[in-house]
């Protein structure tokens, strides 16, 4: 029986990892949860998975947690601390990252420095430090193992396959639920309809990041580190059926394609039992009823989000922590109704363009390019004056 522990266990991802735990008991035992402030949810969680630990956001939340429930047998814990005992217990073979933006690097770098697979589903890890991630897990011999549809569907596609012979990587997007408004009504979208995907239920920030094709962007460089390939070899293609999950192109023009139904249950089945795979119950491909599968370019004009990440991709150093820390502080700002939905890009460029992109040596480089670009979209957004 593999021992798991969760980071991000009440996000769309981690809700969707126990019920993969729930339907192969004799197959995962969880041994920690970390979660944020729903200490309803986790409270259930714990309820039923009875693990060795749980972290939550701060003391106060980790005391509202344990009036909910009791669990003598479980440690509470808060805060970072809290997080890296989470990513590091003993017994615990694989850790699945899927807390929320740049919160989950350093719980991923604890679990990698300790020894554990990492099931990654927080794609921001590589985004910010990509060369230090797999630098460090090739010297700790620990697998990443990738949970986003995209980069499992090309794990798939490349498992024996050498890899000199890859043309490049298409990922696939479904274009959100803005690919076919006229551009003039881009700028008057409200939080309710960025919010509504129409093929995955997703958390707000990531769904935030869909609509502005941010998502697709940040998965580019993701796919950049994860297997080792130029930005540039990595194309982006619109396809809103969701059901080519992303494919790869080889030099002889072959080309393989991983489907499925738009349902993150089976990466992340694969990403924690590989190399085996998991009996499926239900929810099983019907081509009759797909039916066609369309594909387009992307629109950079309409989603210069996407645009923005390349440039930050092929900038490197710490322009891509940059980039993504200004994503972050805009999409919050988008959802507390700040600013307009294409607003988000104009804070991203202009905290790049006042930025400098220096070398990404260490994880202190990387955490003050963080703080550095939060400072700088936040006064840009509230219109002080440019942080120099």
């Amino acid at each position: 029986m593999k021992g798991i522990s969760i980071l991000g266990s009440t996000g769309s991802i981690g809700v969707s990892a126990l019920e993969v735990v729930r339907r192969n008991p004799s197959r995962f035992r969880v041994l920690g949860l970390a979660a944020g402030r729903n200490v309803e949810l986790l409270s259930r969680q714990v309820k039923e998975f009875r693990p060795m630990f749980v972290s939550l956001l701060d003391r106060q939340t980790a005391a509202e947690f344990e009036k909910l429930v009791e669990a003598p047998s479980t440690v509470v814990l808060w805060g970072e601390d809290g997080y890296r005992t989470a990513a590091t217990i003993e017994g615990v073979e694989t850790v699945l990252s899927a807390m929320v933006g740049a919160a989950g690097l350093l719980p991923t770098l604890c679990a990698i420095e300790s020894g554990k697979d990492v099931a990654l589903a927080n794609k921001e890890t590589l985004v910010m430090a990509g060369g230090l991630v797999m630098e460090k897990a090739s010297r700790k011999g620990v697998r990443i193992l990738p949970v986003d549809s995209e980069h499992s569907a090309i794990f798939q596609c490349l498992e024996g396959q050498r890899r000199e012979y890859v043309k490049r990587i298409v990922l696939t997007a479904s274009g959100g639920p803005f690919r076919l408004l006229p551009p003039e009504k881009m700028a008057e979208v409200s939080v309710e309809e960025a919010l509504r995907h129409p093929n995955w239920k997703m958390g707000k920030k990531i769904t935030v990041d869909s609509a502005t094709m941010m998502n697709k962007g940040l998965e580019v460089i993701e796919a950049q580190w994860l297997f080792g390939v130029d930005v540039d070899r990595v194309h982006v293609v619109v396809h809103p059926q969701s059901i080519v999950h992303s494919m790869v192109e080889f030099c002889d023009g072959s080309v393989i394609a991983q489907l499925g139904v738009p349902d993150m249950k089976g990466p992340i089945a694969y990403a924690l039992s590989h190399p085996e795979r998991l009996e499926r119950e239900e929810g099983f491909l019907d081509f009759y009823a797909v039916g066609s599968l369309d594909f387009a370019a992307p629109d950079m004009g309409r989603f210069p989000c996407l645009r923005l990440a390349y440039e930050a991709g092929r900038k490197g150093g710490t322009m891509p922590a940059i980039m993504n820390a200004a994503n972050e502080v805009a999409v919050e700002a988008f959802l507390g109704g700040k600013i307009g939905f294409m607003d988000i890009a104009e804070v991203i460029e202009r905290t790049m363009q006042g930025l400098e992109s220096s070398e990404a040596g260490s994880v202190e480089d990387i955490l003050d390019a963080d703080g550095r670009a939060r400072k700088f979209a936040a006064a840009y957004i509230e219109g002080a004056a440019r942080p120099t």
